[in-house]
Order: C-alpha cells, then sequence, then structure tokens
C-alpha cells in the first residue's frame, strides 16, 4: 500500500498543473461571418500550425517539435502539392496565440492547425473568427468548441459514450459515477452519466471525492459502501493515471468492490507503468485503434530515430483531414471538414461536428495480468456498432 501512496502522491501533484487548461473558463465561441477563403485548386492550401515553442520549457519545445514532426509526416504521405505548412511559435500563452494566429492569416494561412491548450485555441479562434477561417485545435475540451473552433483530442463524451454502450452491452450498465471533485472530474462525470443514459444503461449513483490524497483516503469507504447498496456491477472512474486512479482504484478494492467492473474514462496504457497497479486489473478503458497507432508510431520513429510525443498524431491528422478535401478542391469550410464520412487518422476514423466536437472510431481494451487486451475492435467507418 506505501508504494501506491507514494505513487499517488507524486501523480496528485502533476495533475494539478497538467488540468489547470481545462478548468480555464472559456470565452463565449464565435460564430463564422463568412463562409471561409476558396478553395487553392490546383496549388498547394496554404495551413499554419502553432505550436507552444517558445515559452522556455523543455517540455513544451519537445511537444512543439513532434507536432511539426507528425504534420510533415502526413504532408509527405499526401504528395507534393496538396497542403504549404508554416510554423508559429505561441509559447503556450493565448494572447501570443492571438497575435500568431491573425499574422498567420495575414501571411495567407487558410486553415489554422492548433494551438495546444484550451485558452490558446480559443484566443486563436476569436482573432480569425471574423476573417472566415477555422482552427482545428489539439485541445480536447469541448467546452471551447463552436464557431470557427473545432477540437480534435479525444473527448470525454466521445469515450463515455463508447465505452457505456459496451458496458450496457455486456452485463455492466447498473453504472456508479466516481469523480474527482475539480473541473475536469465535474466535466467526466457529466459525459459519464449522458453516456449511460444514451445507452440505455443506469446511473445508480455518482459519488465525488475531494482531489487529495487525504480526501480519497476518507472518501472510499463512503463510495464503496453507495456502490453496494446501489447495487451497482460497474463503477466507472474519471481518475486518470497521472492523478487519483492509483489511489482511488486500490482503496476501492480493499473497501470490498471485488467483483464491480471498473471502468476508465482516461487512458489506462499510459504511461504502461499503470498496467501493473492492483486496481485496474480487469478494468475497461478506450484507446484509439492499437493496429493502427502502431504503424504511425514506427514510421515516426523510423524518419526522425525518436518516439512521437502521444499527442502528436492530432496533427497528423489535421493535416490528412485538410488534404484530403484539398485533394479533391476542397476548402477547409467548416461544411466540408463536417463531412459525415469523416476521415482516416493515425488512430483510425474520426470526423468533426457542426458542435466543434469531435466523434473517433475506439477500441475498448481490458487490463489482464498487466497486459492490455482489445475486446472489442475500434470500428473502421461510420454508422456501425461503436458509435
Amino acid at each position: 500500500m506505501l508504494s501506491v501512496f507514494r505513487l499517488a502522491r507524486k501523480s496528485l501533484g502533476r495533475t494539478v498543473i497538467a488540468l489547470s487548461a481545462l478548468a480555464l473558463a472559456a470565452c463565449e465561441p464565435v460564430a463564422l461571418s463568412g463562409t471561409g477563403p476558396g478553395a487553392s485548386r490546383g496549388g498547394p492550401v496554404p495551413v499554419a500550425l502553432l505550436v507552444p515553442a517558445g515559452s522556455g520549457q523543455a517540455n513544451d519545445e519537445a511537444l512543439a517539435k513532434s507536432l511539426e514532426n507528425a504534420a510533415r509526416l502526413a504532408i509527405a504521405d499526401l504528395g507534393p502539392g496538396a497542403v504549404d505548412l508554416r510554423v508559429y511559435r505561441t509559447a503556450g500563452q493565448p494572447s501570443r496565440a492571438a497575435v500568431e494566429a491573425a499574422r498567420a492569416v495575414d501571411e495567407g494561412a487558410q486553415v489554422i492547425l492548433g494551438p495546444v491548450f484550451a485558452a490558446e485555441a480559443n484566443a486563436a479562434g476569436v482573432a480569425v473568427a471574423q476573417r472566415g477561417v477555422n482552427v482545428l485545435s489539439f485541445s480536447n475540451n469541448t467546452d471551447i468548441a463552436g464557431g470557427n473552433v473545432f477540437v480534435l483530442g479525444q473527448t470525454f463524451r466521445n469515450t463515455a459514450s463508447r465505452l457505456a454502450q459496451y458496458a450496457v452491452r455486456n452485463n455492466a450498465g447498473q453504472i456508479m459515477v466516481v469523480y474527482d471533485q475539480n473541473a475536469a472530474g465535474n466535466t467526466g462525470r457529466t459525459a459519464i452519466e449522458a453516456g449511460v443514459r444514451q445507452a440505455g444503461g443506469t446511473v445508480v449513483g455518482a459519488q465525488g471525492y475531494e482531489f487529495s490524497q487525504n480526501g480519497i483516503t476518507q472518501a472510499a469507504p463512503r463510495i464503496a459502501q453507495a456502490a453496494r447498496d446501489a447495487s451497482a456491477n460497474a463503477v466507472f472512474l474519471t481518475a486518470g493515471s497521472d492523478g487519483a486512479l492509483p489511489l482511488v482504484s486500490q482503496l476501492l478494492r480493499e473497501n470490498g468492490l471485488t467483483n464491480e467492473r471498473f471502468i476508465g474514462l482516461t487512458r489506462w496504457d499510459i504511461p504502461a507503468a499503470t498496467l501493473s497497479l492492483p486496481g485496474v486489473q480487469g478494468g475497461w478503458f478506450a484507446q484509439p485503434d492499437p493496429g493502427l497507432y502502431g504503424q504511425y508510431v514506427a514510421r515516426y520513429q523510423g524518419a526522425y530515430g525518436v518516439a512521437p510525443h502521444p499527442i502528436s498524431g492530432l496533427a497528423y491528422d489535421g493535416i490528412a483531414a485538410i488534404g484530403a478535401l484539398a485533394k479533391r478542391g476542397d476548402a477547409p469550410t467548416a461544411q466540408a471538414l463536417t463531412q459525415g464520412s469523416g476521415f482516416a487518422g493515425v488512430g483510425g476514423v474520426f470526423r468533426l461536428l457542426a458542435d466543434g466536437s469531435n466523434e473517433r472510431g475506439l477500441a475498448v481494451a481490458q487490463i489482464t495480468n498487466n497486459q492490455v487486451t482489445v475486446i472489442d475492435p475500434a470500428p473502421r467507418s461510420f454508422g456501425g456498432a461503436g458509435f
């Protein structure tokens, strides 16, 4: 137990910082005033890539480089003449993102790819909304989605819906939601509850805990008792592996939830050390198609000699979507970007929605004996099982 406490104490501190972008209040989405720039028939589409370089933080610099590398890998796959990539440094700051987005459009950009953080993406979107230019951000925060801002990141709503559908089909539809009492946890709770109800399951209760080691320790007996009293056969957790997951999963098991299925809203295979946590054994979570994503990782490593950042694939996906439209002579307007058939990305099929969010084809995976096994493959097209 001591090792679990140590892991949790360290990771909880990191998560407070990591989730700060999600907790920031977003401005109201700005609707497009025009139809956007015309298609560049016969020439490459100018694309502005906004990356967090220039902040002085090593992590931001590494992420920026990985995003640019992924975008250039996608451009190489498209072939010459589809995309003209121009890179702009935001330093991870909303004010700088707004300035760089406006400058990019002044210099001819027809669409903006990035930036990473929610507040940055919101600022960039506001800065260019009246110019008829769309922003395909790397955020997963749907609070900033809408108008001319789209989010490419895997959303809580998409993940919750996929897992809830699978749970209901597999006798795990009596679900207790267990959530962090913070901005991300509350957003996750809302997504889970909506997903369960849409799937035809039952939310038998929702139990929160203060986002601290002491808060989790004190709440665990209460949460476990509430799940038993409500006859829950599944517990859907918002906790992340870099936050409360190590501690809350262990304590819920130790307080008697041994037969209930644990389901995760976040990726439980990142980092790999998460797979050895006792509390997540037998648990379910969602991930992009591992076969397709593995191919991307291998190709990236072959091209650049290092592993890609986990979110770098979003840059590849953005270029793939823009390039697919360009090849048939379509501009990156909202109507074109939200085509129902979607696009092929590094982790499988995805499509952008009119409200600025997205849907992705996700696989359902289970952790058994510290290993990940796909128990329901990711759909390869829209309209079938998994959506």
